[in-house]
């Protein structure tokens, strides 16, 4: 199958959500995925965890839908890759803040090499 590329800019929460549930979607359909947060979306990426603690977060889970959490954790088993845009860190002031667990630092070029079939910015 086709790599997926899942381009993620926004730091908000319905998106960061959303570009999990396509990432796992595509997984578990046997996809190569990469999603590579910059700018805003390296909130996902936080070490922190601040999208977790956002009032949209709990709403889905008492309404039984995956959270972030759940999501994140879902993409790793899943062999996702979760990137981190060097340049966007520092654009953000992000350089030096620790990152998730298994999250790779990377730039641009990487993340378009890797996302040769199809690319979704969110």
């Amino acid at each position: 199958m086709n790599p997926l590329g899942i381009l993620l800019i926004s730091g908000g929460h319905e998106r960061a959500h959303y570009a999990l549930v396509l990432a796992t979607a595509a997984a578990a359909l046997g996809r190569p995925v990469t999603l590579f947060a910059t700018n805003g979306g390296l909130r996902l990426m936080l070490a922190g965890r601040p999208l977790e603690a956002e009032p949209r977060e709990a709403a889905l889970e008492a309404a039984g839908v995956a959270g972030i959490r759940t999501l994140r954790e879902a993409a790793q088993e899943l062999g996702v890759a979760l990137w981190a845009c060097e340049a966007g860190r520092r654009g953000e002031g992000l350089d030096g803040t620790p990152m998730l667990d298994g999250v790779e630092i990377t730039g641009a070029v990487s993340f378009l090499t890797a996302a040769t079939g199809q690319l979704v910015t969110l």
